[in-house]
C-alpha cells in the first residue's frame, strides 16, 4: 500500500507542472462555477425534504381519515326536510 502511494505522489509531482495540470485546475474551476449556478442541493438536504414530505403524506392520511369519520354520521343523522316538488 505504501509503494502505490508513493507512487501516486510521485507522478502527481511530476504532473503538477505540465498543461494537464492546468487544463485540470481550469475544468475543475469551471464545473464548480457551473454547479453554483445550477443551485444544487446536497444528498442530505434531499434525504431531509423526503422525510419531512413523507411524514406530511402520512399526516394527510390520517386527517382524511378522520373527515370522513366525523362526515358519516353528519350524512345519516340529517333530516330530510325538504320534499320534492310535485
Amino acid at each position: 500500500m505504501r509503494f502505490l502511494d508513493d507512487l501516486q505522489a510521485r507522478l502527481s509531482a511530476l504532473l503538477s507542472d505540465t498543461p494537464a495540470a492546468e487544463l485540470q485546475r481550469s475544468l475543475k474551476a469551471l464545473l464548480t462555477q457551473q454547479f453554483a449556478r445550477m443551485e444544487l442541493v446536497t444528498r442530505d438536504d434531499l434525504d431531509v425534504q423526503a422525510r419531512v414530505l413523507a411524514r406530511t403524506r402520512e399526516k394527510l392520511e390520517a386527517l382524511e381519515a378522520r373527515v370522513a369519520r366525523l362526515e358519516v354520521p353528519s350524512a345519516s343523522a340529517t333530516p330530510e326536510t325538504e320534499k320534492p316538488a310535485a
